[in-house]
C-alpha cells in the first residue's frame, strides 16, 4: 500500500500534511489569480442562499442548477417566504430537478427554522447538522462559506483531488477511506481562510482536476504523487457499485373530451408528492394486448379507443425505467379514485417527474 494510506502516526504522513499545505497555498494563489469559475452563489455569505444552493447541488450538476436555485431565489428571497410558500408551489418550481426528496426536505427545513428559530439560520456547525436533509458535507460548505468555521468539505471533487495529489488508494466510499480523507482534509485546511479553501478546491477539482484531468496545466502536477507516476486516470478508487433496478412503468393517459385523469404519488419511492397519469407496473416488457387487459381488471373500463406510443427508457442513478404509453379515450366519464379529472389546459399548474412532463404532458392537445 502507498505511503498515502498508512496511518497517520506514521513519519508518512507527516511528509503528506507538509505537502498538503504547500497544495493549500499554491491553490489559494491559484483561486485568487486565475480562477475563474464564476457561480451566483460564489462568495455569498447569507446562510439560507447558500443552504439553498447546496440542496439544489445535491446530486445536480451546476449547470442544471443554476436556473433552479436563481428561480427559488427570485420565489423565496428569504426562509420565511419559503416556509410560507403553498408546497404545490415549491414543487412545481423543482420540477425536473429529480431526487424529489431534496424538496421535501427543504420544505421541512425552512418551516423549522421560520417557526422554531424565529427565522434565524443556526450558526454553529452541530446546529447546521441538525437540519433535515443536511449532512456532513452540506453542514460544512455552510460552516465556512457563511461563517468561515474551520470545517472541510468532502464532495466528489475534493476526493478526487486528494487522491491524486497524495496518491490515495484507500477507496473514498469506504469506513476506512472516508475517515482517513476527512482527517486528512482536515489536516491541510487553512482555519483561517476555511471558506476561500474550500470554494477553491472544488472549482479546481470542476475545472482542472476533473475526472479526465487538465495535468498539463495544473500548478501543482510537480508534486502531485499520481501525476508523476502516471497513475492520475486511476484514482479515485471505490469499493461500491451500484445496483440497478430495472422497471417497467406502463402509463395510461385516460382522457374524456378536454380532461385527463391525474394522481399524486403519495408512496415512499421515486417522485413523492409528483403527480402522473394511471400506472401499471409490471416485471417485465408485456404486450399491448396484456397491458389492455391488465388495465380493464384493474379500472373496470371496458369501453374506450386506444392508441399506443414508443416505449422510452431512462436512467436514474439507481433505476432503469422502461416507460410504455397508452392513450386512452373514454366514450364516458367515470370517477376513480384516487384520481383526479384535470383539464388539459391546467396540467401546467401540477408538477410532474420530468419523464412524464417532456414525453407527455407537453404533447398532450
Amino acid at each position: 500500500m502507498n505511503i498515502g494510506n498508512r496511518p497517520f502516526s506514521t513519519s508518512a504522513h507527516r511528509g503528506n500534511i507538509e505537502l498538503g499545505k504547500l497544495f493549500s497555498r499554491r491553490l489559494l494563489f491559484w483561486n485568487k489569480k486565475k480562477n475563474t469559475r464564476q457561480m451566483p452563489w460564489k462568495g455569498e455569505k447569507n446562510p439560507y442562499k447558500i443552504w439553498l444552493s447546496e440542496i439544489i447541488l445535491q446530486q445536480t450538476r451546476v449547470e442544471q442548477g443554476l436556473k433552479y436555485y436563481e428561480n427559488f431565489i427570485k420565489a423565496f428571497p428569504e426562509v420565511r417566504a419559503l416556509a410560507e410558500a403553498p408546497e404545490g408551489k415549491i414543487f412545481k418550481l423543482w420540477e425536473g430537478l429529480g431526487y424529489y426528496s431534496r424538496c421535501k426536505n427543504i420544505i421541512t427545513t425552512a418551516k423549522f427554522i421560520s417557526n422554531d428559530l424565529n427565522g434565524v439560520f443556526p450558526k454553529d456547525f452541530e446546529s447546521i447538522l441538525e437540519l433535515k436533509g443536511v449532512g456532513n458535507y452540506t453542514a460544512s460548505a455552510i460552516a465556512s462559506f457563511a461563517y468561515n468555521l474551520p470545517y472541510a468539505v468532502l464532495d466528489g471533487n475534493v476526493f478526487r483531488v486528494l487522491s491524486r495529489i497524495f496518491d490515495i488508494e484507500l477507496p473514498s466510499d469506504s469506513t476506512q477511506g472516508k475517515k482517513y480523507f476527512s482527517e486528512l482534509a482536515k489536516a491541510i485546511l487553512p482555519e483561517k481562510k476555511a471558506g476561500e479553501y474550500n470554494q477553491a478546491i472544488m472549482d479546481f477539482g470542476a475545472i482542472i482536476c476533473k475526472p479526465y484531468p487538465a495535468c498539463g496545466i495544473c500548478f501543482f502536477n510537480d508534486q502531485c504523487k499520481a501525476y508523476r507516476q502516471g497513475k492520475q486516470d486511476l484514482l479515485p478508487v471505490k469499493e461500491n457499485k451500484i445496483k440497478i433496478r430495472e422497471r417497467w412503468l406502463n402509463y395510461f393517459v385516460v382522457r374524456y373530451r378536454d380532461s385527463v385523469l391525474i394522481r399524486q404519488r403519495k408512496s415512499k419511492d421515486i417522485w413523492q408528492q409528483l403527480f402522473e397519469f394511471l400506472l401499471i407496473e409490471t416485471n417485465e416488457k408485456v404486450s399491448t394486448k396484456k397491458l389492455l387487459k391488465l388495465f380493464t381488471r384493474q379500472y373496470g373500463i371496458t369501453e374506450f379507443d386506444f392508441q399506443n406510443s414508443h416505449p422510452v427508457t431512462q436512467q436514474l442513478s439507481h433505476q432503469l425505467i422502461q416507460f410504455s404509453f397508452l392513450q386512452i379515450q373514454l366514450k364516458q366519464k367515470k370517477t376513480i379514485s384516487p384520481f383526479l379529472w384535470v383539464k388539459i389546459s391546467e396540467l401546467n399548474k401540477y408538477a410532474f417527474p420530468k419523464s412524464l412532463q417532456e414525453l407527455v404532458v407537453k404533447h398532450i392537445k
